[in-house]
């Protein structure tokens, strides 16, 4: 992994250069100098996915294929890949990257709160999404030198970061103490959107999104509410995916309604489960379904 990190090395900008995002220099507390490693063609198209750790099937779905559409309409994802919403954000972004597309284009940003160097990258688990993200020509960023560990100060401050690059801030999921809505409170402060995804009343996960509505957050049901808030005139249409036969068929018509685990879906189509497990395996390689992990799938708008 070292060797592959070592391809992008880390370069660094001070604020007075031309290159320094603009819409960052805006902000009051913006960090002198930044780290960063990858591709640094930062516009001010930068937008901003962020949420609980903790996150549920619904969350993961909803991160990814809002960040896959919003990709697609012209937005760099920004993030800061932490296991659950942040990865997945990213991981929706760094899907839409095509190698015949503009090299100027960055798919998703990656804030960390330590430094770039491979040791220090926080969480090590995601050493390897942080490969995906280069390779898909993404960046990593952070206001830390290498040899910076993660603490409890450092990540807060990071947050600043993700909402000052960015024109707005949608929270996928929760609690109301965390670190997402420490970003929206700064989006807040920066007089930037702030966007919600409502969910289910009973869940800790979605009171911080439900608070965030009741103080004035766009309530978020697609990406095209995002799109027209900021003002893109581009609308997003999604495609049904078709099953070449009666059981791919079925499973996307349940699938409609959200993730499930393969064992609701075995136990909602009434057929054996080789015929489910065969069905899901070629389902995923044609991408018309996304494994969630842990035998949870959904459909890949």
């Amino acid at each position: 992994m070292e060797r592959f990190l070592n391809e992008f090395p880390i370069q660094k900008i001070d604020i007075a250069s031309q290159e320094y995002p603009e819409l960052l220099k805006q902000t009051t507390d913006a960090p002198q100098i930044l780290y960063f490693r990858g591709n640094f063609h930062i516009k001010n198209n930068c937008f901003a996915i962020v949420g609980t750790r903790r996150a549920s099937d619904y969350g993961k779905e909803i991160a990814f294929s809002f960040a896959k559409q919003l990709c697609q309409a012209g937005l760099t994802i920004v993030s800061g890949m932490a296991v659950g919403i942040d990865s997945w954000s990213h991981k929706g972004a760094i899907e839409t990257y095509r190698p015949q597309g503009s090299v100027n284009f960055c798919p998703t940003i990656a804030i960390l709160g330590t430094g770039l160097d491979e040791p220090s990258i926080y969480p090590q688990e995601n050493l390897g999404l942080a490969k995906q993200i280069l390779e898909k020509n993404g960046c990593l960023l952070s206001e830390y030198p290498a040899g910076t560990n993660a603490t409890n100060f450092t990540f807060p401050q990071r947050n600043r970061i993700i909402a000052g690059l960015s024109l707005g801030t949608l929270v996928v999921e929760a609690k109301i103490k965390s670190g997402a809505l420490i970003t929206a409170d700064f989006a807040k402060k920066y007089s930037r959107k702030i966007f919600a995804v409502p969910g289910n009343i009973h869940n800790q996960n979605s009171q911080g999104c439900h608070w965030l509505i009741k103080q004035g957050a766009k309530l978020t049901e697609n990406t095209n509410d995002i799109l027209q808030m900021l003002g893109i005139t581009q609308t997003i249409k999604t495609q049904m995916q078709r099953g070449t036969n009666a059981t791919e068929t079925l499973i996307l018509q349940i699938l409609q309604n959200g993730s499930q685990h393969i064992e609701k879906i075995i136990e909602q189509t009434k057929l054996p489960s080789p015929e489910i497990s065969s069905a899901l395996s070629m389902m995923e390689i044609d991408d018309k379904i996304r494994s969630l992990g842990g035998n949870v799938y959904s459909l890949n708008f």
